[in-house]
């Protein structure tokens, strides 16, 4: 289900490293810049604007022009006719939110931080992909159109951004409310299997384990839409439990563009490719290739004639996070590995079970394991040996992420280029040093008819400001007192998204600079194969 683009002649894409949309068709003597409504990426998509004949509309080399939901000026000369594999890693605070756009507009939304009722910015991956396709797409009918939806494993900070996304609720009505999207239409619905359940016994597993010659196994599995709706149904038991129950229920109503209900598919690494992703999607002549999409975790054993997964010592999570969804996307020269919450215990098993052939775990491009987290295996990192690495973190979590010795290893075990004595890779992007905050000290008071009152001529030690703080996770806010004196305000906030780009031959990444919003970018070539 591609998203399906203009067809008029009017989409184009940016084909310089950066480039700037500008408020006016020529620098004006009166102006002493010529001030710019937005910086541009490499392949960034652009619509121009047409004259009442048809023909664009163009002044002194610059199109009048519509990018990132903004209107502007841009030098014609900077686009092209060509997209690219792109590649948003969403700034969700605690957790994990990644944004597929392929070169053919096929889009993949793979996990989504924290519902949004538990995030201190009250945002998640749900308000990336609605801005993504309602202002920057221009969406005709303000629908989201996903082709596939996948969820890495059964954590919280994982699923709660997704379940917002298909929530009914946060388009309709409520306090909550922030998506501007009517639709949204998810074609395929994947996820690892292990899942929350409520049994007889237990108000609280992973389910049924059996003892074999491979070590303990998880036996009971969710699987296909059947399986889904037979662990909801009243009465049931098990039953699907939990907050994760009801985020299933939601992927249990949602549907195709077609109106039909999503499809719902376990993966392992049986798997082989993600459906419909298996490299062979034509593209035009001189295009970015499609990628296609390896599923190497979690890897599946076979107990009683049915499918089972490595139940790992150490608890629950353990064995949540260890059979993490573990995906490497190929194209061209490229390679992109997405990781989950692997964790030491899973990394070590992949490397028997992978033995002889370690080689599938090197990339180009890694997002870093359970958000930085100390529990990681150096020998795994070393089979990556990535170029850039893009750890997931956020403020105020409580989990210390990341660990500073992950950060030096994740260094130490990259790919590394120096040219003139200079460090081209390996790279290291966390989003949670991406977000900046801009912060003001209170000066002024406006009532409510925008008088201003100054601060000193009010007596401060009676002014107090009550705030809710929502900690990372947490299901309800607290409420904390602060005096205005001395007190600052958040001004301005830059998200720590971290963009990545690739044609197949070379590889962008861009943050965002908070000072004058343009881009920090980085631009790196795919590694040789076994260097």
């Amino acid at each position: 289900m591609p998203f399906t683009d203009r067809s008029d002649g009017t989409i184009f894409y940016v084909k310089k490293d950066t480039t700037r949309l500008f408020r006016f068709s020529t620098a004006r003597a009166s102006t002493p810049k010529d001030p710019a409504v937005a910086e541009l990426l490499w392949g960034d998509r652009v619509r121009l604007e047409l004259n009442r004949d048809g023909s664009i509309r163009e002044e002194n080399g610059r199109a009048r022009a519509r990018a990132r939901g903004r209107f502007g000026w841009i030098d014609r000369a900077h686009l092209g006719t060509r997209p690219l594999l792109e590649l948003y890693f969403i700034d969700v605070g605690q957790g994990d939110g990644v944004l597929i756009r392929t070169p053919n507009g096929r889009h993949i939304l793979i996990d989504g931080g924290y519902p949004r009722q538990s995030q201190p910015t009250g945002k998640n991956a749900a308000d990336f992909v609605d801005w993504k396709f309602v202002k920057d797409y221009e969406s005709p009918d303000k629908a989201i159109e996903l082709d596939a939806m996948i969820c890495t494993h059964n954590d919280h900070d994982h699923y709660g951004g997704l379940g917002d996304l298909l929530d009914p609720d946060q388009r309709q009505g409520g306090a909550q409310v922030e998506l501007d999207a009517a639709q949204v239409f998810v074609d395929r619905f994947y996820h690892a299997g292990l899942s929350w359940w409520k049994t007889a016994t237990d108000s609280r597993t992973l389910g049924s384990t059996a003892s074999t010659t491979m070590g303990r196994m998880q036996t009971l599995l969710l699987g296909d839409r059947d399986s889904l709706v037979a662990g909801l149904a009243s009465g049931a038991l098990p039953r699907l439990q939990g907050y994760w129950g009801d985020f299933l229920e939601k992927v249990r109503d949602a549907k195709t563009r077609a109106g039909e209900p999503t499809q719902v598919q376990r993966l392992s690494h049986l798997t082989g490719f993600l459906p419909g992703f298996d490299g062979t999607t034509p593209t035009a002549t001189g295009q970015t290739p499609e990628p296609s999409i390896h599923v190497l975790a979690p890897v599946e054993f076979v107990v009683d004639d049915a499918p089972a997964l490595r139940s790992f010592t150490g608890g629950s999570d353990i064995s949540t996070n260890g059979n993490s969804v573990l995906l490497r996307l190929d194209c061209g020269a490229v390679r992109v590995l997405l990781t989950g919450d692997l964790n030491t215990k899973s990394q070590g098993a992949l490397l028997q079970d992978y033995k002889g052939m370690e080689s599938v775990f090197e990339c180009d491009v890694a997002k870093a394991c359970h958000h930085g987290s100390g529990d990681v295996a150096y020998s795994f990192l070393e089979a990556m040996a990535p170029c850039v690495t893009v750890i997931s973190s956020g403020d105020s979590e409580g989990h210390d992420h990341p660990r500073p010795e992950i950060i030096a290893a994740s260094a130490m075990t990259g790919h590394r280029e120096v040219v003139k004595d200079q460090v081209v890779t390996p790279l290291v992007y966390l989003t949670e040093l991406a977000r900046s905050a801009e912060l003001g000290k209170f000066s002024k008071m406006h009532t409510v008819d925008d008088a201003d009152v100054e601060i000193a001529e009010l007596d401060l030690a009676t002014l107090r400001a009550t705030a809710r703080v929502t900690m990372a996770g947490d299901l309800n806010p607290t409420t904390t007192k602060r005096r205005l004196r001395g007190g600052y305000m958040v001004t301005g906030l830059v998200y720590g998204l971290i963009n990545v780009r690739t044609d197949g031959k070379r590889i962008l990444c861009a943050a965002l600079n908070e000072k004058d919003r343009t881009w920090n970018i980085a631009v790196v070539k795919p590694k040789p194969r076994g260097a």
